[in-house]
């Protein structure tokens, strides 16, 4: 297995992860309190400090137990990495615009917040699956 492929599961893993943790946390709200109404912003700011602590770690196991491989890339490696980032990127353009929509709209900050969050983690989990299926099956861009 290609180290950048074990970097986009590593990638993959961490940012599943971390909003499966956020979603448990903040959807196990007390009984009675309305879900716009529960705890988030630290939930939120943790567990996306944790997933990039938990990233930034795993990069540095990878590479730890890779060290020849550590900084070598070919030209289909690099190929790969620019198609994953480029699919993934769409989800951080969509959040965004659904974050307009929803403040124009004047959804509570709760809405807006999720929207984007959710957007970031859909933006790290297809690009790194795009990664990931690219090493398996082989990469054959348009």
């Amino acid at each position: 297995m290609a180290i950048e492929e074990k970097r986009a599961w590593s990638m993959l893993v961490a940012a599943v992860g971390s909003y499966a943790v956020y979603l448990w946390v903040v959807l196990g709200r007390p009984a009675g309190v309305p879900l716009t109404r529960a705890p988030y912003v630290e939930v939120l700011l943790w567990t996306v400090g944790s997933s990039i602590v938990a990233s930034i770690a795993a990069h540095i196991v990878i590479a730890a137990f890779s060290p020849r491989e550590a900084n070598v890339k070919d030209q289909r490696d690099r190929e790969i990495h620019r198609f994953g980032e480029y699919v993934g990127q769409s989800f951080v353009v969509i959040g965004g615009v659904a974050g307009l929509v929803l403040a124009m709209a004047e959804a509570d900050p709760f809405w807006i917040a999720n929207a984007i969050f959710l957007a970031f983690v859909l933006s790290s989990v297809l690009g790194s699956a795009v990664k990931i299926i690219s090493y398996r099956f082989g990469f054959h861009p348009w």
